[in-house]
């Protein structure tokens, strides 16, 4: 056989071999979400693919057929058509041993080159980055030649899934897809920029209503604005002016005896009719729905689904009220960074290292902000106010402070032993981690001012 015969020979099963590695990693590359759309677009193709992707195993038995069959051939062709050459080449200045030796030892350096760039990494790039239209061309040949290697392939694969079978694996193919791949996806296509950052701050807000509590968007306690069942015409008016809100609470007395809830379009209406207000009139107080401040965001939004409401009074467990959440401070959750302005931010940067936080600032929000892992028992609190007190381990003051993660939390202003705001600085030279890592352990430094 001449060198040009063997030349070819090789040429073709390098061919061979990167057809079995486009085939390989194109199959496993292809994504199901993308192969279904080109199924629903009527692409046959794309068909045979998700179904040989739903069951493998004959597939991956023809490939390693196939694969070792070609590496094996070419180190045979390769060595019977370089090895003479390079002896013959070395024989001019070394012993005719070492001449045989460095002869083999080059033909084969060439040909292991040649079938790992030709045959192998390039073929694997490419189905890297055009996985669906490489399996869609690879795949009327496989099932060829899996029809062809039917016995071969049915002894392999019944070999392999007895095994498998054996360690506790289904050899059926499950792709399950969790939380964390989409918002893999979702962060790589911001990365990329097919996906805009506010866009991505939406989704991953989505995901995090199953995790946030009630009480992290809720309006506290403090804050609500609700009417006395003995308020007068006058004092109606005033509220209604200063603080308009959709809704108020009605209670007897005092704020955790909640009668119901009054829409203030009843209260409106009464006024155009120019009738006198009286909240003791009968059907002019609605009932209010009262949810556990253990409930979810998500498990809120359901409630306000399934009740067609969109207004609830939350309850901690000792029937005390904590606060008001309504359908719109929900959806504000979700929407947070496109509706809201830098002004209304519970946390602003003004820089990049240091952030002025709002006490009320839910610790979902503070750990999203400073990219933490975790804060220290973080079941213990829900905002970044309860977690300076339960570091503290004292109702804190201003200047308080303490060191956690990499990063200084600095009290810089309470109100009726309330915490405000809360200045956030980067220890620098510290990584932020919410075990400690390389930054600091937590300390509380309990430096006052008069």
């Amino acid at each position: 056989m001449s060198l040009y015969t063997q030349l070819f020979y090789l040429g073709l099963l390098i061919i061979f071999s990167g057809f079995f590695a486009f085939s390989e990693i194109s199959l496993a590359a292809s994504r199901k979400s993308r192969l279904q759309t080109l199924i629903d677009e009527g692409n046959i193709r794309a068909k045979r693919v998700m179904e040989m992707k739903d069951k493998p195993g004959k597939f991956f038995s023809v490939i390693q057929i196939g694969i070792n069959t070609v590496a094996i051939l070419g180190g045979i062709v390769g060595e019977s058509a370089f090895s003479p050459f390079f002896t013959w080449c070395y024989a001019m200045f070394l012993p005719e041993q070492m001449a045989e030796n460095a002869g083999f030892i080059t033909s084969f350096l060439i040909v292991t080159f040649s079938f790992v760039i030709f045959a192998d990494l390039l073929p694997k790039r490419f189905a890297i980055h055009y996985p669906e239209r490489i399996a869609m061309m690879c795949v009327n040949p496989m099932i060829l030649l899996i029809k062809l290697l039917t016995p071969i392939v049915f002894v392999l694969e019944a070999f392999s899934n007895a095994i498998m079978r054996m360690a506790g694996t289904s050899p059926d193919s499950r792709d399950n897809i969790t939380c964390d791949d989409i918002l893999a996806s979702v962060g790589a296509g911001a990365a990329a920029g097919v996906i805009d950052t506010a866009e991505q701050s939406v989704i991953e807000n989505v995901f995090d209503l199953e995790h946030r509590l009630v009480p992290s968007a809720m309006t506290a306690r403090e804050s609500i604005v609700y009417f006395r069942l003995d308020e007068t015409e006058e004092e109606i008016h005033k509220k209604l002016t200063e603080t308009p809100h959709n809704h108020f609470l009605v209670c007897d007395t005092s704020l955790d005896n909640v009668i119901g809830f009054i829409d203030t379009k009843d209260i409106l209406r009464r006024l155009l009719d120019r009738k006198t207000i009286s909240l003791t009139e009968k059907g002019l107080i609605q009932p209010v729905q009262f949810v556990p401040d253990s409930l979810t965001l998500s498990e809120i939004l359901d409630n306000f689904q399934r009740t067609r409401s969109e207004f609830a009074v939350i309850l901690n467990e000792y029937a005390l009220v904590v606060g008001i959440i309504t359908l719109n401070d929900v959806m504000s959750t979700v929407m947070s960074d496109l509706v809201l302005t830098p002004e209304e931010s519970q946390i602003i940067e003004r820089d990049e290292n240091s952030w002025l936080v709002d006490g009320a600032t839910p610790t979902v929000d503070i750990i999203h902000a400073l990219e933490l892992d975790e804060l220290p028992e973080a079941q213990a609190y829900e905002t970044v106010a309860g977690f300076m007190m339960y570091m503290l381990r004292k109702i804190p003051k201003r200047m308080d402070k303490i060191d956690w993660g990499g990063y200084r939390f600095e009290v810089l202003d309470v109100d009726a032993n309330k915490i405000d705001q809360v200045l956030v600085t980067r220890i620098l030279g510290d990584k932020p981690t919410a075990s400690g890592g390389t930054g600091p352990q937590p300390q509380a430094d309990e430096t006052q001012t008069a």
